[in-house]
């Protein structure tokens, strides 16, 4: 038995939309990057949606709409398409630890980082389940810190029934990885008028739409990028956002058959920790074991046709064009990412996949 660690749930009526989409007129964007907007809007209760070419993008695109340069709050514990886009428009990374339960920034460690130098917080919403954004909310209004969410991990996890997204300028992906997919894609949300114009201008050559002379004008008003989304793409992010509850149920169900395995103290595992209130998405279902057992464990979870993984080791602060950003240690990070394992989750991922899974880890923990 081989098992990937995620695999797309790609159905037949997406691959009709796309065929459609292809023999149609609109291959770039076009009518389903609409329809796909406005779902994204009614699913999770958010103004503006713009989709577009990836989740880095739409990093790119709202640090951009900042309109101003500075230090920006991250965690170290990330994909580097995070700090790039701080660095990619001017600014500089601030990186900050997290905590070891949920693996996410909290407050704490953000006001410790916080100077009169601070234009925005990105928070990174780790494996699927949401950072603390009721406290982080409430904190970056009173000090008029502009909040960033990378929500590239989490779509569809809420914070005591709010959706992660509608708290700042939200970032998903669409990767294969994620929860739905457009092979390649992203969506930037807001609830500011201003920005979501902006976007929509930067995202397409800097041209304004609302400025035409003549019927064949396109006029630039700021020097943009081709960020866009296709028209084909996105019909499958349409087809796909329409079972987003559907593909959750079945991560959640995957990660309560582990839950209730792997929390037995003969595994001396952590399983994923959900604070009261939260729901967890599951983009990833990670552990943490030991560090001088977690090498040896994912090279053996590979030897027996297991993909798994470990995210993210390392981290930011260590990585070598980064390091000049953050001299200090993080602690937290720095012994998760040594700890920490993912394991195979996806919707498509049956019974037998994750008892095998389950098994292996157990024979590994029998030998050692």
């Amino acid at each position: 038995m081989k098992i990937p660690l995620c695999k797309p749930s790609i159905n037949k009526k997406e691959i009709k939309l796309v065929q459609k989409s292809l023999k149609s007129s609109w291959l770039t964007h076009g009518p389903y990057n609409i329809k796909f907007e406005e779902l994204f809007n009614k699913k999770f209760n958010i103004k503006y949606s713009i989709a577009m070419n990836s989740c880095t993008s739409a990093l790119e695109c709202a640090v951009k709409s900042l309109g101003v340069k500075g230090e920006i709050i991250i965690p170290s514990f990330t994909w580097v398409s995070t700090a790039n886009a701080v660095l990619n428009c001017g600014s500089k990374p601030v990186f900050v630890d997290i905590d070891y339960k949920t693996r996410n920034i909290n407050l704490e460690n953000i006001k410790k980082s916080v100077t009169n130098k601070t234009i925005a917080i990105i928070v990174v919403h780790f494996a699927g389940l949401p950072c603390e954004m009721d406290k982080i909310s409430q904190f970056c209004k009173k000090k008029n810190i502009k909040i960033i969410e990378d929500s590239a991990e989490t779509l569809g996890a809420k914070i005591y029934g709010k959706s992660t997204g509608s708290f700042g300028i939200g970032c998903f992906s669409f990767f294969p990885t994620k929860n739905i997919t457009t092979t390649e894609g992203g969506m930037l949300t807001t609830e500011n008028k201003k920005v979501y114009d902006y976007v929509k201008k930067l995202i397409a050559h800097g041209i304004d739409k609302n400025i035409k002379k003549k019927f064949w004008h396109r006029v630039a008003v700021l020097p943009g990028h081709n960020f866009r989304m296709p028209n084909h793409l996105a019909a499958i992010g349409y087809s796909q956002l329409k079972r987003i509850e559907k593909f959750n149920r079945a991560r959640n169900k995957i990660a309560s058959l582990y839950n209730s395995e792997l929390s037995k103290p003969f595994y001396k595992i952590n399983i994923p920790y959900i604070p009261e209130g939260f729901t967890h998405s599951y983009q990833m279902y990670t552990i943490t074991v030991e560090a001088k057992i977690r090498d040896k464990l994912l090279y053996f979870l590979k030897k027996n046709n297991i993909e798994a993984s470990a995210h993210f080791d390392p981290p930011l602060h260590s990585q070598k064009y980064l390091k000049k950003y953050y001299k200090k240690k993080l602690p937290v990070t720095e012994k998760l990412s040594k700890e920490i394992i993912t394991l195979p989750i996806f919707p498509d991922m049956t019974k037998k996949e994750v008892l095998y899974v389950i098994k292996t880890i157990n024979r590994f923990i029998k030998s050692n």
